[in-house]
C-alpha cells in the first residue's frame, strides 16, 4: 500500500467512526493511535476530498407540495423538488438518489442514461454500488468534436461507481453529416447499444437550453449560427440533442444526431433534471409535449412552471 493509499484509509476510517459510528475526536484520536488535532484533521480532509457525502431524508413540505402538484398538473409519474436554498446541489442530490434507488432493485432491469452537467453532478454525489444484475446503456453519444471522449459524458463516470454491466454508445452526439450518421448506425455494435437503450424500463436524461448559452454550443456540437438557426424555427429546447418546440413538438431537418431515439414514454419512465431560469422553457416544453414522464427540478422552478400550467 502506498503511503497516499495509507492516508485514504486513514481519512475513510476516522470519518466513518465520526460520522457513522458516533464517535467523538478524541475516542478516534485514542482508536488510530494519533493526537486529537490529527484525527479533526483526518476527518476535515475526508469532507474536503469527497469521501464524505452528507444526505437530510426529511422532504420539506413546501417541496413536497409542490411536487404532488406538477403531478397532477402535468400528468407526472414522479416529481421531486429541490429546495431553492440547495442551489444546483439540490437537485443533483435528488436525482442521485432516484439513480440509486433504481440500482438497488433486485429484479434485472436495463437503466439507459443522457448526459449533461446535472447529471454528472448527481453521479459525483452518489456511493459505490453493488449492482451486477442490472444493465446501463448510454442514450446519447460518448466523442467530442475533436473525436476525444465527451467531457459531460455521464456513462464513464457512472461506471467507476457501480458494477453493472456498461453499454457506452460510441458515436458523436452530433455527426458531420447525415449520411456520417447513418453509416454509423449500421455497424452492429452500435446497433445493438440502440436496441438495448429502446428496451430500458428507466431513463434518466438532461434538458438543454437553446439559446447563446446553450450546452450544444458550449461543448462544441453546434455552431453558434446552427444554434441560432434553431431557435428561430422555433426550439425551446433539446433533449438528446434533438430540439423541440414550445409544445413539446421535435423540429424537423434533425438527421444528424447520433443519439438512440427518444424513449417511448408509453413503456420507459423517463425521468429529466433540470436546474435555473435557462432551463425553464425547455422544461415546459418537455412537459406539455409528453416527452418525460418524471422531473427533478428546482423550486423556483417549479412554481413558474405551474404558473404556465394555469395560464394555458
Amino acid at each position: 500500500m502506498t503511503r497516499d493509499n495509507r492516508k485514504q484509509d486513514q481519512q475513510a476510517r476516522a470519518a466513518w467512526m465520526y460520522y457513522v459510528a458516533g464517535q467523538t475526536q478524541d475516542d478516534i484520536a485514542r482508536a488510530l493511535g494519533v493526537s486529537r488535532q490529527t484525527a479533526q484533521r483526518l476527518v476535515a480532509q475526508a469532507m474536503a476530498s469527497g469521501m464524505v457525502k452528507v444526505r437530510i431524508d426529511h422532504p420539506l413540505a413546501r417541496c413536497r407540495d409542490l411536487g404532488d402538484r406538477l403531478r397532477a398538473a402535468f400528468g407526472l409519474t414522479l416529481a421531486e423538488v429541490a429546495p431553492d436554498q440547495a442551489g444546483p446541489a439540490g437537485v443533483a442530490m435528488a436525482l442521485a438518489d432516484l439513480i440509486e434507488a433504481e440500482l438497488a432493485r433486485p429484479d434485472p432491469q436495463i437503466v439507459a442514461i443522457g448526459t449533461g452537467r446535472t447529471l454528472r453532478a448527481a453521479v459525483g454525489q452518489m456511493s459505490r454500488i453493488d449492482c451486477p444484475q442490472h444493465r446501463i446503456v448510454s442514450l446519447t453519444g460518448n466523442i467530442a468534436p475533436d473525436g476525444s471522449a465527451a467531457y459531460y459524458n455521464v456513462l464513464f463516470s457512472l461506471s467507476d461507481l457501480v458494477t453493472a454491466r456498461i453499454f457506452p454508445l460510441m458515436v458523436p452526439v452530433i455527426a458531420a453529416t447525415a449520411e456520417e450518421k447513418d453509416a454509423l448506425h449500421r455497424q452492429p455494435g452500435i446497433a445493438r447499444v440502440m436496441e438495448l437503450a429502446g428496451r430500458a424500463q428507466v431513463a434518466f436524461v438532461g434538458l438543454g437550453s437553446v439559446d447563446p448559452d446553450a450546452p450544444l454550443l458550449q461543448d462544441g456540437f453546434l455552431t453558434g449560427p446552427e444554434v441560432a438557426a434553431l431557435h428561430d424555427a422555433g426550439a425551446v429546447g433539446e433533449i438528446l440533442g434533438r430540439a423541440y418546440d414550445a409544445r413539446g413538438r421535435l423540429l424537423p431537418d434533425q438527421a444528424r444526431v447520433a443519439a438512440a431515439p427518444l424513449p417511448d414514454t408509453a413503456r420507459t419512465r423517463v425521468i429529466a433534471a433540470v436546474h435555473g431560469t435557462s432551463k425553464r422553457a425547455a422544461a415546459l416544453g418537455a412537459l406539455r409535449g409528453g416527452l418525460v414522464t418524471g422531473l427533478v427540478i428546482d423550486e423556483a422552478s417549479a412554481e413558474w412552471l405551474l404558473a404556465q400550467g394555469d395560464e394555458a
